[in-house]
């Protein structure tokens, strides 16, 4: 054993493993050239789990000290550099090369505060990941490979004879290629962007300064800065930034509930203390309790603890590293999945059956024909290149195109106005958000407290509101005795735990509350420097902040040798320990007239959503009183519940949180638009009432407390839901189980969060808000978009372009299932009936429409901007279609109205327009695409609403991209000759080509002036017939996907078991070295 512990009364408490590797991690106790006592690994073994075992086995707290070559009081040298020699002098002096660079050892063995960057996704892999996520990519794939090598069969295994045309059938499988190359580099370019947005946040967002003793000395240091051996402060609001063991302190109490799931508030114990009662033979583990884990975040109580664990080595780091996983398919790629399989279903019938039925007419011919058998199989090839053309009219080329264009202009938009996307599901999740709860401080409010009211015996000011009675708070300072000043000055300055530095309000750093008072303190009543005022008066005992009686104090030895508590804390509380008032002329007793006037003054602050805090004093002759002593230092008194009563009232102030500009107008957008938004706040019923109220969110609801919140039965619960508008004094449990109950009952919810411990409500929610600015790493790497100004009205931004992505989806989606249908017909039906087997509109023809068309299409209908009408519909139901039944009417409407201009002027032109075949084939192609061009305009709308042209003038993308088009089409039909089998067209066909397509516009009128009802009772008699059919199908061609999935599935998991039977064991041959694999969401199962 090491100095400093028993070596008869710890035995209990040993174990011979307590410092042996795990399976796995052996890298970690190996530290060449080792000049510490301990390695990496052995250190760990402190909190994995918390190890009273290992800790002995380390030698204790002093042992630690002097493995780490450290100093519990003065902390690190300032002065070390590298090393000489190792703690039990075996080792060689060090060679003196790194004589210059700070903390060389210390640094080179434990490396320092940072995790290792995220290793970024090449750019190779984010196309591969593009690529065969999309099983439309896939298909398409299948389909260039048959077209593309069909198109080579006929440019260079047939003859065309002497003086034909060269063939460019190969130009249609290329052309699809390049489609999907497109497709894969705007998805992956999106998501580099995106990532490296995510880092360069992180960057900047997660650094942050703690308090750290070297060389005896306190300042502050950048949290990456950290190093094994180091000495940190503890205080109020601190969140740990590293591991480590608690030296000393009072009343340290940690919430750990993010590291190890556990909600109540752990009490800290001194590791030396810890030891001493090991040896009384004391076993309650909630006084046994030295570890300090990071990512955990202090509550209550000061102290210091030797830092042992950093970086990934540290439980935060190990947590976050856990959180690197990636993201599971966004409910719209699944619901898309589904329409491309149904499509590609319904388009392999029909090339099969046009396959089945012109192979027979062409078998039919062959008797007497003086065709060779090389003709044949050309003729052969024509009909399988007609068919495979129907495969790729039917699949919606553009769809993944349009799905990537509108996520990648939503989320490049959202940045501009301040939120962050990180996981992109959660745009078109949040645009169909039913709940909202929101976090108060620094979401609703601006986090920046100021006193703006006081009460202080028959003296008071009012800063906030214009024209009060009571004065401003320079004209109160005026009025003010130097004793009262005096006696002010001392109570928020000695009281206090922040300190000078720069970055915080009014100079000062610390809690919101502590830095409004000193603000006041130095702005109104005229207070010095405060080290000058803390070092001048002399401190006996701080007693840290005591959760249950919502206050904390200090105590002040007088010149006159009598001591003075200084308490402030919850004013409602404080006034019940008071039995007399401060006044000019002494301290009088507080009778029941005057503390009904504080009382009075009090609920008037907190109804103007106000935070109210009490200054109360009391003298005592002696320090600690007789009866108050802690039996552990007979000089200290054992805490705040034993010295409050009796005593005085000093006065009482107002802080004020002011709402963020434009979050009542958000509250109301979000109400307007079907969203109900909730307030979740640990502040008490009042305050949160009175903000609530200022910003719109409670009318006439139900307010809760958290304690009585999480009582309630399932039932009782949902019953209170639908109108449970505020939940006060709450906890972050509170938070997860209001979040999950709300989702149970079919909501969206979205949840706004800053704080480690609300990662579970986060990951629990269907979209989480982590603030960029106040956030913590992990409720930022719990969430799914992070709100860069910290404002709840960036939530309606949020909602707005959530709406607009599923909008622009659908648009397209409108478009271009309008265009599969009646090119599939019109190439079906024209291809039957042409004695030659052809179509009307040839393959590369098709694929400029089905193509180019369409990406330009996705690009121009995927870039509306959001409007505030967008806020004027409910959100859409969780299972919903994606294409509603208003969507159908148009699809079908529009549909007829393409196939019967197509049919007349193909059949019935000749008879009435005097053309060649082939200009009559142009015609018909140039109409064709004028049609899609002007149907553009009906499918910028989804409802039944007339103005198709409603900001059209504003969208400057939509109107370059139609110029686009247009100036295409122009083109090929004057130079595209010879590549698309067209002729040139004079002016009058030209006319008859845009004004009949022209005429889809007011025909779209038509359609939606057609009622819903109507089109719902004719789609359910005319589709009766094809469901019957479709659905058997569709469900055995299920069945085969499924079983073949089986097999596969079966013979993987046979190679795996046998790989585990043949695997190699290591260590001892206890245990195989494995690899352990995750199935879920391993992020939630960690927080």
């Amino acid at each position: 054993m090491r100095s400093g512990i028993s070596t008869f009364t710890l035995e209990t408490e040993t174990h011979p493993d307590a410092l042996k590797p795990d399976p796995g991690s052996e890298e970690d106790f190996v530290v060449p050239d080792n000049k510490f006592a301990f390695s990496p690994g052995q250190l760990n073994k402190l909190l994995n789990p918390k190890s009273l075992a290992a800790l002995i086995a380390l030698g204790g707290l002093p042992g630690l000290e002097t493995g780490l070559r450290t100093d519990v009081d003065t902390g690190l040298s300032l002065e070390e550099t590298e090393l000489a020699g190792c703690v039990d002098g075996s080792a060689p002096a060090g060679s003196g090369s790194h004589s210059s660079e700070a903390f060389y050892d210390r640094k080179r063995v434990f490396s320092d505060n940072r995790l290792p960057t995220k290793k970024a996704i090449s750019f190779l892999q984010l196309m591969w990941q593009a690529y065969y996520k999309e099983s439309v990519l896939i298909l398409l794939t299948v389909a260039a490979v048959i077209s593309l090598a069909l198109g080579l069969y006929e440019t260079f295994g047939v003859d065309h004879g002497p003086g034909a045309p060269p063939s460019v059938d190969w130009i249609e499988g290329c052309a699809i290629c390049v489609s999907i190359v497109v497709v894969v580099m705007v998805g992956a370019v999106n998501d580099y962007q995106k990532d490296r947005a995510f880092i360069r946040l992180n960057a900047k967002k997660e650094a942050r300064d703690v308090k750290v003793i070297r060389s005896g000395k306190s300042f502050s240091l950048s949290v990456y800065e950290i190093l094994v051996g180091d000495v940190l402060h503890l205080e109020p609001g601190d969140l740990v930034p590293a591991d480590g063991i608690f030296i000393s302190g009072h009343n340290v109490k940690c919430d750990e509930s993010s590291a190890t799931g556990e909600s109540d508030q752990m009490r800290k114990t001194s590791a030396e203390q810890v030891l001493r009662l090991l040896e009384r033979g004391h076993s309650d583990a909630k006084d046994l309790d030295p570890f300090i884990i990071s990512g955990s975040k202090v509550l209550e109580g000061v102290g210091t603890y030797l830092v042992t664990s950093i970086g990934i080595n540290s439980s935060y780091g190990k947590i976050l590293m856990a959180m690197r996983q990636e993201m599971e398919a966004t409910p719209l790629q699944i619901k898309l999945d589904r329409l491309a399989k149904g499509i590609a279903k319904l388009a392999t019938a029909a090339s099969f059956l046009l396959l089945l039925v012109l192979t027979f007419r062409l078998v039919a011919t062959f008797s007497g024909s003086p065709l060779g058998p090389a003709e044949k199989a050309s003729r052969f090839m024509d009909i399988l290149i007609v068919s495979v053309t129907i495969i790729v009219v039917a699949v919606p080329e553009g769809l993944p195109l349009a799905i990537t264009l509108s996520l990648a202009f939503a989320t490049t938009q959202m940045v501009k106005m301040n939120n962050l996307v990180r996981i992109l599901k959660s745009c078109e999740t949040m645009g169909n958000a039913t709940d909202v709860c929101s976090d108060k401080t620094g979401t609703l409010t601006q986090n920046k407290m100021t006193v703006v009211t006081g009460t202080f015996g028959d003296e008071s000011f009012d800063d906030k509101n214009p024209g009060a009675s009571e004065g401003r708070s320079a004209e109160f300072a005026t009025r003010l005795t130097s004793a009262q000043k005096r006696l002010l000055i001392e109570s928020i300055a000695i009281n206090s735990t922040a300190f000078e530095g720069d970055g915080g309000e009014f100079g000062f750093v610390g809690s919101k509350t502590e830095t409004a008072l000193l603000g006041f303190a130095k702005n109104v009543l005229g207070m010095g420097s405060l080290s000058q005022e803390r070092t001048q008066a002399q401190v006996v005992q701080m007693l840290p902040f005591d959760s249950g009686r919502k206050c904390m104090g200090a105590v002040q030895k007088l010149s006159n040798g009598t001591y003075r508590l200084l308490v402030k804390g919850a004013s409602e509380i404080l006034l019940t320990y008071c039995t007399h008032v401060s006044l000019p002329s002494g301290d009088t007793v507080l009778d029941g007239t005057r503390n009904t006037q504080i009382k009075e003054t009090i609920q008037s602050y907190a109804e103007q959503s106000l935070r109210t805090i009490a200054i109360i004093h009391k003298d005592f002759p002696q320090w600690p009183p007789r009866g108050a002593e802690n039996p552990d230092d007979s000089s200290q008194a054992v805490d705040l519940g034993a010295l409050l009563h009796g005593m005085s009232f000093i006065g009482v102030v107002g802080i004020q949180d002011p709402i963020r500009p434009g979050v009542p107008e958000a509250v109301a957008k979000c109400q307007h638009a079907g969203v109900r938004v909730r307030m979740v706040t640990g502040d008490n019923v009042v305050t949160a009432k009175a903000i609530a109220t200022d910003c719109g969110i409670y009318t006439d609801g139900i307010i809760m407390e958290g304690p009585e919140f999480r009582k309630l039965t399932d039932a009782e619960m949902d019953a209170a839901l639908p109108r449970l508008q505020v939940l006060a004094r709450s906890s972050p449990e509170d938070k997860r189980i209001l979040v999950t109950r709300l989702k149970q009952l079919g909501g969206i919810v979205a949840v706004t969060g800053d704080g480690t411990n609300d990662g579970p409500a986060l990951k629990a929610a269907d979209i989480g808000f982590s603030m960029g600015i106040a956030g913590t790493e992990v409720a930022k790497e719990a969430s799914a978009i992070i709100l860069m100004d910290d404002n709840f009205a960036s939530i309606i931004v949020a909602l707005m372009w959530g709406r607009a992505v599923n909008d622009a989806v659908q648009k397209f989606l409108q478009f271009q299932i309008t265009v599969n249908i009646t090119a599939m017909v019109v190439a079906f039906v024209t291809a039957v009936e042409d004695a030659e087997m052809r179509s009307v509109l040839t393959a590369v023809q098709l694929l400029w429409i089905n193509l180019f068309m369409d990406s330009l299409a996705a690009l121009s209908l995927s870039t509306d901007f959001p409007t505030n009408e967008i806020l004027d519909r409910p959100p859409t139901p969780r299972k919903a279609s994606i294409i509603s039944l208003t969507m159908w009417k148009m699809i079908i409407g529009q549909a007829i109205f393409q196939i019967i201009a197509t049919f007349i002027l193909h059949f019935a032109g000749p008879q009435f327009l005097p053309y060649p075949e082939k200009e009559m084939r142009s015609l018909i192609f140039n109409m064709f695409v004028w049609l899609q061009i002007f149907n553009q305009y009906n499918n910028r709308r989804l409802d039944n609403k007339l103005n198709i042209f409603v900001n059209i003038h504003k969208n400057y993308y939509f109107i370059g991209l139609n110029f686009i088009m247009v100036g295409c089409q122009v083109a090929i039909v004057f130079f595209g000759n010879r590549a698309f089998s067209i002729t040139a067209l004079n002016g009058p066909q030209w006319v008859i080509s845009v004004v009949v397509a022209l005429f889809c516009i007011p025909w779209g009128v038509a359609v939606r002036l057609f009622p819903d009802r109507w089109f719902e009772i004719g789609a359910k008699f005319f589709g009766k017939p094809f469901v019957l059919v479709y659905r058997p199908l569709a469900r055995m061609t299920d069945r085969v996907t499924a079983k073949c999935s089986l097999k596969r599935w079966r013979k993987k998991e046979e190679k795996d078991t046998a790989s585990l039977e043949t695997a190699t064991y290591s260590g001892k041959g206890k245990s195989p070295a494995g690899t352990i694999k995750a199935s879920g969401d391993l992020e939630k199962d960690v927080l």
